[in-house]
């Protein structure tokens, strides 16, 4: 049994992986917002999942899902965005637009966040 209010190996780095994930969505947001995008939603919770950041620019509105390691140690972060996670993503979508009329173009994209490095990749995937 361990000392009372001590954490274990596995809800530490849990703890360490949110941090991340939540400094790598803040500065993804900010990096969006400089480049002429207003942040529609942030972390937008539906029924398949989490969107981490609904953008709009232009007729564009991109669904954004972010990436944020500290090293390549197991890939690069985009490569993280696996098939069952773009389909919730394109099932999202659907679900965003279900109750709102919108002309727009959808976009998916992935913004990888790993140290100090922040690549926005437009259209990292479609709708199929």
């Amino acid at each position: 049994m361990g000392i009372k209010g001590s954490k274990t190996p596995s809800q530490l780095k849990n703890a360490a992986d949110r941090r991340t994930g939540r400094s790598g969505e803040n500065r993804a947001a900010r990096y969006l917002k400089r480049h002429g995008y207003r942040i529609l939603e942030r972390n937008w919770r539906n029924p398949f999942g989490e969107v981490d950041i609904i953008a709009a620019k232009g007729d564009v509105v991109a669904f954004v899902e972010v990436k944020a390691r500290l090293t390549d140690a197991f890939g690069a972060p985009g490569e993280a965005v696996g098939r069952r996670r773009r389909e919730r993503y394109v099932n999202a979508a659907r679900c965003y637009f279900a109750d709102r009329e919108m002309d727009c173009v959808v976009r998916f994209d992935v913004i990888e966040v790993q140290g100090r490095q922040l690549n926005h990749i437009e259209s990292a995937f479609e709708e199929h």
